[in-house]
């Protein structure tokens, strides 16, 4: 299961109900920021989330809107000692733009990344850590520029252990156990040899979860997003505005749910919304498409979690 907060929906600049992007997912031990725009570090806060474990920070592009709130994070992170060491994951152009921000101007001094309290990694397409439950994947997208990229978080798929034929064949609790559902084959006291597969069910795939971040076109997306749980994609524009939205490297609202159509996504939430729009118009022109889209708003918390419907923790105010 996932958890997906987010903390600023709004695209380029804020608004009264809105800050700038940015999003934390969380799965098991993990928490991942996802974009850092201006203010970000007091969203954290009013979330109630905290800072403890957030020590990856993931980067779709190097706009000012996405990654401006990094100084004060950073800063405040030096002064708390609230993490040991911080990631920071982007694409090359977009970190030299981070690098001119928290050395540039002495928010955090440079041998900080000598010392290994920051790292800097170039993000590639393909993946970018993982360990035996779970994988981080990049993708890239079309925005204003090169270096911009998409995240998928993943479960691997796992296949059950059939108790009741481990029991019927004789197979004993404790290390045997363990080394079939690891996939390799055990010899038991009296000189059988269990496979694997005469104990463990049909492989079930695991739970899904992608952001875009800002993207001018949707094709040639569908390889790294197909069968997702839940697409996380920008709305920046009503499909009535096309040409707009394609000038500044955005998509509308009904692009973002035919991506999820053909997709075959369970769910889509639509994020980065222009204050030109009412909420309730992005939401209905997604709908038509998509209809069970949702529109997130600022500390929307999401629980997501395969085959299961999408459960959604709403903020008190309204803006609709």
């Amino acid at each position: 299961m996932f958890e997906v907060v987010f903390l600023g929906t709004s695209a380029s600049a804020p608004s009264i109900q809105r800050g700038l992007s940015a999003q934390i997912v969380i799965y098991n031990k993990y928490r991942f920021l996802v974009d850092c725009g201006e203010g970000t570090q007091r969203q954290i806060l009013r979330s109630g989330l905290g800072f403890r474990r957030l020590d990856r920070i993931l980067l779709t592009h190097g706009h000012l809107d996405h990654i401006l709130g990094l100084a004060g994070l950073i800063s405040t992170f030096a002064r708390w000692d609230a993490n040991e060491r911080i990631e920071i994951w982007g694409g090359r152009r977009t970190l030299d733009r981070v690098e001119a921000l928290l050395f540039g101007v002495g928010v955090v001094p440079r041998s900080a990344l000598d010392d290994g309290q920051i790292e800097l990694f170039d993000v590639k397409p393909g993946i970018l850590m993982e360990d035996e439950d779970f994988c981080v994947t990049a993708f890239e997208v079309q925005h204003r520029g090169a270096d911009s990229f998409g995240y998928c978080f993943e479960e691997k798929a796992r296949r059950p252990f059939l108790n009741d034929k481990a029991e019927s064949l004789g197979v004993p609790r404790g290390p045997e156990r363990r080394e079939l559902v690891a996939g390799r084959s055990v010899t038991l006291s009296d000189g059988r040899i269990i496979a694997p597969d005469e104990v463990l069910g049909e492989e079930i795939p695991g739970t899904k979860v992608c952001i875009l971040g800002d993207t001018a076109r949707t094709e040639g997306l569908l390889s790294a997003i197909e069968g997702v749980d839940l697409l996380i994609s920008e709305a920046t524009y009503l499909h009535y505005e096309e040409e707009l939205a394609r000038h500044f490297g955005h998509i509308t609202a009904r692009e973002a749910a035919l991506l999820a159509q053909d997709a075959h996504a369970d769910h889509l939430i639509l994020t980065h919304l222009s204050r030109r729009y009412r909420e309730r118009d992005v939401l209905a022109e997604a709908q038509e498409t998509f209809p069970g889209a949702v529109v997130a708003r600022d500390f929307d918390h999401f629980l997501i979690k395969r085959g299961e419907p999408l459960s959604r923790f709403e903020p008190e105010s309204s803006n609709s």
